[in-house]
């Protein structure tokens, strides 16, 4: 349905996992993140990392596969802290993760730190992005984020994205960083704030699948904020997006209505056989 889909492969010292549209949908663990977090982020500024080993553990059992760690704290030394939260998320599992700053600096700690083929979240197609974060990937072996966006913010339509993503995939390609190690995400707006960015966002998945062959990812989220009973829409969108081409969202596994909308849709389009992994959680749910 989606041409030719590239594969993304990302791995820690022991475990490796592959990204693409011929398996389930990868759960990209977006919790270790003290953005909106004041428990995280106080634990954070107290030297008290028993929060993320804690958050690490409940989202692999939740069927997170990859996790993301951002060391955003303000006023902290954001470089040592990275190596920190990495260091404690190793402690408890041994998942791939995804590496999440705007800053260079902090992301080079991160890389150094780690072992293994990590994400880098991310890059975008600013030229001060692609000039100080592509370089970094391509001398640590990493896999990037691309994001939607330019010096001009976010586009408003798919058309624009779409060029976005490529713009950044041809950046990094020139670098040496092979397109399958480039995962694009379309970028989503909330649709109290604009009733089309929903669709927008699907078209640009659907776009950038279908010509590009790129995995795609998204903080699924970002569509309800500021209106009641987000997980319902999330779970929509999330599904809605898994059939235009979305294979590694990045959310909250441990909000049910999300995780059962990520399992259904891999059994509906045929990632699920026999229903396998749908049956594994309808047992766990009975027995709980």
């Amino acid at each position: 349905m989606f041409g030719n889909n590239l594969e993304t492969v990302v791995s820690s010292a022991t475990q490796t996992v592959t990204i693409g549209r011929g398996g389930p949908v990868i759960v990209i663990g977006e919790r270790i993140n003290p953005t909106g977090r004041k428990k995280l982020m106080a634990s954070l500024e107290q030297g008290d990392l028993d929060v993320v080993r804690r958050d690490a553990l409940a989202q692999v059992e939740a069927g997170a596969a990859i996790l993301d760690v951002n060391a955003g704290v303000p006023g902290a030394d954001e470089p040592e802290l990275m190596r920190q939260i990495i260091r404690a998320v190793r402690q408890v599992t041994d998942v791939p993760l995804c590496i999440d700053s705007p800053n260079p600096h902090v992301l080079e700690a991160g890389l150094r730190e780690y072992e293994g083929k990590p994400l880098v979240n991310s890059v975008n197609g600013e030229e001060r992005s692609l000039e100080s974060i592509l370089p970094l990937v391509k001398a640590y072996g990493a896999a990037v984020i691309g994001l939607a966006m330019d010096d001009d913010g976010i586009p408003q339509t798919a058309e624009k994205r779409l060029q976005v993503a490529c713009k950044i995939i041809d950046r990094a390609e020139r670098l040496g960083i092979p397109r399958n190690d480039v995962i694009i995400d379309p970028l989503v707006l909330a649709v109290c704030a604009d009733a089309g960015a929903g669709r927008t966002t699907l078209e640009a998945i659907w776009r950038i699948a279908t010509e590009l062959g790129v995995n795609i990812t998204m903080g699924a989220s970002n569509v309800s904020h500021g209106l009641p009973d987000r997980p319902v829409i999330n779970a929509a969108f999330l599904a809605m997006a898994v059939a235009c081409g979305l294979t590694c969202p990045i959310t909250n596994p441990l909000v049910s209505t999300v995780r059962e909308a990520i399992l259904a849709s891999d059994l509906l389009l045929g990632h699920d056989e026999w229903a396998m992994r749908w049956m594994a959680h309808y047992r766990g749910k009975a027995r709980s």
